[in-house]
């Protein structure tokens, strides 16, 4: 039989397949054109943010549609981040829509996962979860509990909980334990139906243990209600742990354990406050003696003080033994919270009053208290030591009469009658204890390779203005650089850079420049030399504020830098560079770096010559001969720095408080006393207004007063920066940091005083600007700032340009005006004694204090304040009549009052210190007999 034959195509194959194929292809393509219309239909909707369109048009996608739809969603994505703010309604629901897509086309748990919980899709209104959800539903139960774990240990577990918890009940997965679902948990139950909701919820038992276990305290946990407010969590679980629907013993080891680990005081407020609800037993109490004896000797004073009161009820009905009470003692006797203190003394006293014979392990922990420092307490302890001294043996007396060294002067002559003459009383000479003064130390030279640059640009582009000599270095590498090696250095610039933030297509003149970026993005090509240039020049007129002064002057050097490098400019290194860690510049270097300019045919930038001249260091030895090798070197640059340096005169605007009438709260609102006080009169300066860039004219303006205040927070990035731009001249830059430095007090804002570093530090006098922002920074509401002050007022004083009068009387202004607490100077003051500046502090106080106890009423802390005076003058003795006051106004009178209260005790004190006379009769004096 004879096989037909089969006519070819005209490109070779059958006509029976060619047919076929041609079938097929029409077909497939109107299938094409079908899923591709779907899937326009389903982006337009995304783009127009209907998320609530975008499961119905998903559900007759197929595998392959969704998958052709990924890579069109993912351009989306990136085209909606670029959306201005002009569009963020539009850009919010296009972000939800795109969630809801997104997640119903993923089909890996772990892809879906990470789009479903993006940051940048995750809008705040939660609308797009039932979206969500719905296009996930059919999904097996195991790829959903995936999902479910993996959002679990995001944030979207704390945002939008129901999401997550959502996919755990339809998943069958067991309860996540990750801290973000712990902490969407508790945000998510109802606040007016808290126990039922607990009650109902079977992921209760689970998750609470954890809850209480977590290092921070979720913020809802941490807020004080009322125990019979219906959103009381504590009064919940005691419900709970009644109707055993948690373990009362689990609960009450869960907080045990958390209190035990320590923290902020907030975030251990919730498991004590549970703790305290549930009223652990006696028999729970005994069986946990050594967690509460950790818990008074190292928690916060809350903890403390719920472990010391369930160990005092424990001593006192004998359930404590004489080594757990006298443990006991030794750690709370040695913390600082004069409440703690004195109800361990009291229960001291109640245990020895009941059994003397224990006074032999008892009062050798007694004495810890002698050297606490609140002297009131000292007397406390010594007087109870008094009492039972008799029924110790002898070895013990000898211990206790040593541990007495460490009682205040104040309390010896009486420690030495209890003792027999044992006890030395005040050393025979005071020494003075001061820092080292702080040494120049010289800036390293410039990185020599580009690869040695570009480690310090990386380092610096992290943390830009955590060294201002380290800034100032970079910009003079990266000029250097430059000047040697172009094309390379733009070439590693652009690789390492191109993908920062503000480096491609960023706004680096209009409202600030962004320091090293802009320098950057201005090499690479990425700013206009037009707007640079216009930016440089740009006019400045009369500075309204000191924010405005010192942050445009380090804008417009980093314009001006910028400006040369993307004109690619001749000059080979930057004038200003410091050459000492302080910001200042040696004249002998400056000299010869105008030198090497006149030899290269370089004229200088103008912002860059200005600012050298400003940091150069006018008190060098050396500076007379150098302004005749300037004024040699036959350049104008040469010329005005040889002048510069021949002119003493500080920069220093006047400084004057301007009187008001009215209360601070009835003038101000209580926020804006410095602003309406601070008077800078600035000094017409010929020189500055004709020779320097326009930037710097309010260092030489004509003679006028201004009060230069402005919200705090209108911030500077480059505030850090500022101290380097006077640091020859420290007086006029502690003017013009004085409204930020005050402005920032006043409102409390952290961080404060850091500049304070800096100014102590530099060169040049400290006069009435100085004092006055040490002052402000001493009365800073953050202990951080208080200590950032006492440094300055030591390195002040180490270098012997402190005024004590001077600044006592700044801070008796502060402190009549209410900016200053006694308190916090209380607290500072005490800080700076402490480190064995007893004498300088002593001059500070004996200035102060007139002010706070001369009147009819002495200002409410005063107390604190005189205590401390106090202390300084029995270490440092009192002052002989050359070196300064020694009697205060008003001491006298306060301290012949009646009564105990701590301002008259420690107001007595004072004046026996100070030799002043005193009613002796109205002194408490230490009980020492039985």
């Amino acid at each position: 039989m004879t096989t037909p034959t089969t006519p070819t195509g005209p490109t070779g194959t059958t006509g029976t397949t060619g047919t076929a194929d041609s079938g097929m292809t029409a077909e497939g393509t109107a299938v094409d054109t079908v899923v591709e219309a779907a899937v326009a239909e389903l982006l337009a909707a995304v783009r127009a943010g209907r998320h609530d369109r975008v499961p119905g048009l998903l559900a007759p996608l197929d595998a392959a549609a969704r998958k052709a739809a990924l890579p069109l969603l993912k351009e989306l994505r990136s085209e909606v981040r670029g959306w201005g703010w002009e569009r963020w309604h539009d850009q919010m629901h296009a972000r939800e829509a795109l969630r809801v897509a997104g997640a119903g086309c993923l089909p890996g748990a772990a892809a879906a996962a990470a789009w479903i919980g993006a940051r940048d899709l995750t809008g705040w209104t939660g609308q797009a979860v039932d979206g969500v959800l719905e296009v996930l539903d059919g999904r097996p139960s195991g790829w959903l509990a995936d999902v479910a774990g993996r959002l679990a240990e995001r944030q979207v577990a704390q945002d939008q909980y129901r999401l997550v918890h959502a996919l755990v009940v339809r998943s069958g997965a067991a309860v996540p334990t990750a801290e973000p679902y712990l902490r969407g948990w508790t945000e998510a139950l109802p606040e007016r139906e808290l126990l039922a909701a607990l009650r109902a919820d079977p992921q209760t038992p689970v998750l609470l243990p954890l809850v209480l276990a977590l290092t921070e305290a979720p913020a809802r946990l941490s807020w004080t209600t009322a125990a019979d407010d219906p959103g009381h969590w504590p009064s919940a679980l005691r419900a709970l742990a009644e109707e055993r629907v948690l373990d009362r013993a689990a609960l009450v080891d869960c907080c045990v354990s958390r209190l035990l680990r320590g923290g902020r005081a907030r975030d251990l407020r919730f498991p004590l406050a549970v703790l305290q609800a549930l009223a652990t037993t006696g028999e729970e109490r005994r069986a946990r003696i050594p967690d509460w004896l950790g818990m008074a000797a190292d928690a916060p004073s809350p903890v403390a003080a719920h472990a010391q009161e369930i160990l005092t009820g424990l001593a006192l009905d004998g359930g404590l033994a004489v080594a757990e009470l006298a443990e006991l003692s030794g750690a709370v006797l040695f913390r600082p919270e004069k409440k703690l203190v004195r109800a361990q003394l009291t229960l001291l006293g109640k245990v020895l009053r009941r059994d003397p014979g224990q006074a032999a392990e008892l009062l050798p922990v007694v004495t810890d208290a002698f050297g606490h420092e609140d002297t009131a307490i000292q007397q406390r302890a010594l007087a109870l030591v008094g009492r039972y001294l008799a029924r110790v043996p002898e070895a013990v007396r000898a211990e206790l009469a040593g541990a007495a060294e460490l009682l205040s002067p104040v309390h010896r002559a009486a420690a030495a009658e209890l003792f027999g003459g044992s006890v030395a009383g005040l050393p025979v000479a005071y020494e003075e204890v001061l820092p080292p003064v702080p040494e120049r130390r010289p800036v390293a030279a410039p990185a020599r390779t580009v690869p040695e640059l570009m480690e310090e640009l990386i380092v610096l582009a992290r943390h830009p203005y955590d060294a201002p000599v380290d800034f100032e270095r970079a910009l003079d590498g990266v000029v250097r650089h430059a000047h040697r090696d172009r094309e390379v250095l733009t070439a590693r610039v652009r690789e390492m850079f191109g993908q920062w933030h503000g480096f491609v297509g960023g706004e680096h003149v209009r409202s600030g420049s962004r320091g090293l970026m802009t320098v950057l993005a201005a090499l690479a090509g990425e700013v206009g030399v037009s707007t640079l240039d216009l930016a440089r020049r740009r006019p400045r007129g009369t500075a309204r504020c000191a924010h405005e002064v010192l942050a445009r002057v380090v804008d417009t050097r980093v314009w001006e830098v910028a400006w040369l490098l993307a004109t690619a400019g001749p000059v080979p290194f930057l004038l200003a560079t410091p050459t000492h860690h302080t910001g200042s510049v040696d004249p002998v270097v400056l000299v010869e770096r105008l030198r090497a300019y006149r030899d290269g045919g370089v004229e200088p930038l103008p912002v860059d010559l200005a600012q050298a001249l400003l940091r150069v260091r006018k008190a060098d030895p050396l500076a007379a001969r150098v302004a005749g090798e300037a004024a040699a070197l036959g350049t104008r640059a040469g010329a005005r720095l040889a002048a510069w340096l021949t002119e003493p005169e500080s920069l220093a605007p006047g400084l004057r408080l301007r009187a008001t009438s009215g209360t601070r709260g009835e003038r101000t609102e209580g926020r804006r006393w410095f602003a309406e006080r601070l008077v800078l009169a600035v000094r017409e300066r010929r020189a500055i207004r004709d020779e320097f860039p326009p930037v710097f004219q309010w260092l030489g303006g004509a003679p006028a007063e201004s009060s230069p205040g402005c919200n705090p927070y209108h911030w500077s990035g480059l505030r850090p920066l500022w101290p380097g731009i006077l640091p020859d001249d420290r007086e006029a830059l502690a003017a013009w940091l004085l409204p930020p430095l005050g402005a920032a007090a006043e409102w409390e804002l952290r961080g404060a005083a850091e500049g304070l570093t800096a100014l102590a530090e530099a060169e040049g006098a400290a006069g009435p600007a100085f004092h006055l922002a040490v002052a402000v920074g001493l009365g800073c509401r953050h202990a951080e700032d208080r200590l950032t002050a006492v440094d300055a007022l030591l390195v002040l004083a180490a270098r012997g340009d402190l005024d004590p009068a001077l600044l006592g009387a700044r801070l008796a202004e502060l402190t009549a005006e209410g900016m200053a607490k006694p308190n916090r100077l209380a607290d500072a003051l005490r800080t700076a004694a402490a480190t064995g500046a007893y004498g300088t502090v002593r001059g500070v106080l004996l200035a102060l204090l007139p002010s706070l106890i001369g009147g009819d009423r002495p200002v409410h802390g005063a107390g604190e304040l005189l205590a401390v005076a106090a202390e300084c003058v029995e270490r440092a003795g009192a002052p002989s009549a050359a070196a300064g006051q020694r009697e205060i106004p008003g001491l006298a009178v306060l301290a012949a009052r009646g009564g105990t209260s701590r301002l008259v005790t420690q107001a007595r004190r004072l004046a026996v210190a100070l030799g002043q006379g005193v009613d002796q009769t109205a002194a408490q004096p230490v009980e020492i007999g039985s």
